[in-house]
């Protein structure tokens, strides 16, 4: 332990922050406090680096931004001090030629042990050219990074599904990381969210690093610890939703009581999602926690199909506004949606 916790210990981690950590991302994966707090923090302090290749297409970088700005326990500088990120255009010190030989040179000698992060959709129009990192169209760097490595993780909506670059009227032919990997043996894990929660990245890597084994996921490959129940089961306007008190207009008063925002748009109903409970910027808050309604950005097309809450943020309750989630899996309170619409 004494290389990687002096390490720690010289970023202003000490052992009770890395245990209460630890502990946290025990919770996180739905395991045991005793005895995977001690074995999370011993992978953390004991195993050798993972090497991990960040690559980014069409994005806007808030994935990686979004990590970097954690704050939980320093949960990303563990992560960078347990993980060797050998590529990343935004963070790595080396351009040009010396950058794409740190990709190179990595697919070469761990092959099969490096761990692929990607972020941003992937352009399949005009060959490519939208989006070309070194003389080479971005999906020929994925092409020739994925096929080798240990594990894929697509952060954000726009790696899962092409996001905001695949909404109508796009002209790059963006989609997503499944496209390009099609029926590979590589396993491929999808974090969305517009962005990704970096605690739910940091949980991805400190499963692999402590249990050897990705966290379990659902059909579609979203780690289930974190996509595993629907937004609205969790949230903390649910009592309202099923009192049928539902705010109108924005900043009405059912508004500044906390009242449910269903019939302004919410998605809660039909998006799955930890962030009621994991939460942003340190864990302070949540977009419905300030007032405003889930877009459902961890959804596959959410830039299109949240239209309806694009009407009611004019300000007027319409029937585009009661965008209904039938058939949905929290949709346990329907009687209470239905109270709501005679309010």
């Amino acid at each position: 332990m004494d290389q990687h916790g002096s390490r720690l210990d010289a970023g202003g981690v000490d052992r009770r922050s890395l245990l209460r950590w630890s502990a946290f991302m025990a919770g996180l994966l739905a395991l045991p406090a005793v005895p995977y707090t001690a074995r999370i923090a011993e992978a953390v302090t004991t195993k050798p680096r993972l090497p991990v290749l960040w690559l980014n297409g069409q994005d806007c970088t808030g994935d990686i931004e979004a990590f970097l700005r954690a704050s939980r326990s320093s949960p990303s500088s563990l992560i960078l001090d347990v993980i060797s990120l050998d590529y990343s255009e935004l963070l790595m010190a080396p351009s040009g030629t010396a950058a794409e030989r740190s990709l190179t040179d990595t697919v070469a000698a761990y092959g099969g042990r490096y761990v692929v992060v990607v972020e941003g959709s992937i352009p399949n129009a005009a060959n490519g050219t939208f989006c070309t990192i070194g003389g080479r169209s971005f999906l020929e760097v994925l092409r020739a990074t994925l096929p080798s490595a240990l594990g894929v993780i697509a952060v954000g909506t726009c790696a899962c599904y092409g996001g905001l670059p695949a909404a109508s009227g796009g002209t790059t032919g963006a989609v997503g990381i499944r496209n390009v990997l099609g029926s590979s043996s590589v396993p491929l894990l999808l974090l969305p969210g517009c962005p990704v929660n970096a605690d739910n990245l940091a949980a991805t890597l400190i499963s692999y690093l402590a249990l050897g084994t990705w966290p379990a996921t659902d059909r579609s490959g979203r780690p289930t610890f974190a996509y595993g129940r629907c937004v609205h089961e969790r949230c903390e306007r649910r009592t309202f939703y099923q009192r049928g008190l539902f705010v109108r207009e924005w900043g009405d008063a059912g508004h500044q009581a906390g009242w449910c925002l269903y019939q302004l748009g919410c998605h809660g109903l039909q998006t799955r999602g930890n962030c009621p409970t994991v939460r942003f910027n340190g864990a302070t808050s949540w977009p419905v926690g300030t007032g405003a309604a889930c877009l459902g950005c961890t959804g596959s097309g959410f830039w299109d199909t949240s239209a309806g809450g694009a009407v009611a943020a004019a300000g007027t309750v319409t029937a585009a506004g009661t965008v209904a989630a039938t058939g949905s899996a929290c949709d346990g309170d329907a009687q209470g949606r239905n109270r709501g619409r005679r309010r």
